[in-house]
């Protein structure tokens, strides 16, 4: 009986996606807590974001938390619903899997990880950016058996996928980074990473979007840790980040040059965005952009439970807690990296993204 249900579901998914035009965005998720929506609930793992105050703002689920380090919804989140998603991507660990590919993509961000296998070790569990590719290969394994190796790669050829990674890379490079010099260790990151992008593209990927490193030197752990008083950041952070980003977007530029008009790698400079509304927050309606709203101001930040210090308002703070924005932040975010000129997002935008034809 199994056996012929899954016989009948493939045959309606292949009819489906012959001869139906599908409009939908859909869109495969990699990185880290920026963008996890929820992986890390099924990790034995210290990086949760599974109870409240987390998710308190997220109308899909009643405010209750889902897996997301945020307040609300995160900056794939926004753009995702902008470009006309019609759900979420689930998380991939989740029960519902690879079941919603083929209307929404899937998420395979984790809290805590990094470009490099062994960031983050301290929080025990977490997928590290090899192994979230590692699991679509099985996804594409599955759309390959339900509707055939044409019609998944006509689909992967359309999706937008994106990798919101390094951050915590960085983090733990100036925590254990020992005698490794700084230049040697973006450049290591950056191949790490190029070879991933490689990988991706090799199994059918075709829309790319990085996100660079925002402006680290400023969140509130950093600023706590290294006594940096308010309204300041860490300039040797930042500077790191800096020309992190710099060899990025130089790489990058040179893989579109190399890859011609068969794939697009869009660099999305969140560094400039984040940077440009830490500093001229009250333009953008915020009070606070030193201090999370939620958990203190001082280690070990605790944002985990009913009884954390939340701020009154969320819309005037630009850090949910010691490491993530607010969703009032990633608002602003996204609509820079949707709409934005080449200075947000090169060669272009997110939304040009989307709507560009291969020929």
């Amino acid at each position: 009986m199994e056996t012929l249900l899954l016989s009948i579901f493939s045959l309606y998914m292949f009819l489906h996606f012959q001869f139906v035009p599908c409009f939908c965005f859909t869109s495969f998720l990699f990185g880290d807590s920026l963008v996890d929506a929820g992986n890390n609930n099924y990790l034995f793992t210290l990086s949760k974001a599974d109870t409240p105050p987390y998710g308190i703002d997220f109308t899909p689920s009643g405010g209750h938390p889902t897996g997301r380090f945020t307040n609300g919804r995160t900056i794939a989140d926004i753009v995702g619903e902008a470009l006309g998603a019609k759900s979420f991507p689930p998380p991939y660990l989740g029960p519902d899997g690879d079941v919603n590919v083929f209307d929404t993509g899937i998420n395979y961000a984790s809290g805590a990880s990094g470009i490099l296998d062994g960031t983050g070790t301290l929080f025990i569990g977490r997928l590290p950016l090899n192994v979230q590719i590692s699991y679509f290969e099985k996804t594409r394994e599955y759309m390959v058996n339900i509707v055939g190796e044409n019609s998944t790669s006509s689909l992967l050829k359309e999706a937008i996928f994106s990798l919101t990674v390094g951050s915590n890379d960085v983090i733990n490079y100036f925590q254990f980074s020992g005698n490794v010099s700084p230049l040697a260790f973006q450049d290591f990151m950056v191949s790490n990473l190029t070879m991933q992008l490689k990988r991706l593209h090799d199994l059918g990927a075709r829309k790319f979007v990085v996100i660079g490193i925002g402006p680290l030197g400023c969140i509130p752990f950093i600023r706590a840790i290294n006594l940096i008083p308010g309204g300041e950041c860490s300039a040797k952070v930042n500077d790191f980040v800096s020309s992190y980003n710099q060899k990025l977007k130089q790489e990058l530029h040179q893989m579109n040059i190399e890859m011609g008009p068969n794939a697009i790698f869009v660099y999305a400079n969140s560094y400039d965005i984040f940077r440009e509304i830490i500093l001229n927050y009250p333009h953008y309606g915020f009070e606070n952009s030193d201090g999370p709203c939620c958990g203190g101001y001082v280690p070990p930040f605790f944002c985990y439970n009913t009884t954390s210090t939340v701020c009154k308002d969320r819309k005037t703070y630009v850090f949910w807690d010691a490491y993530h924005p607010t969703e009032a932040a990633n608002l602003i975010v996204a609509d820079k990296l949707l709409n934005g000129d080449k200075t947000n997002c090169s060669p272009i935008n997110i939304r040009q993204l989307y709507n560009h034809d291969f020929i």
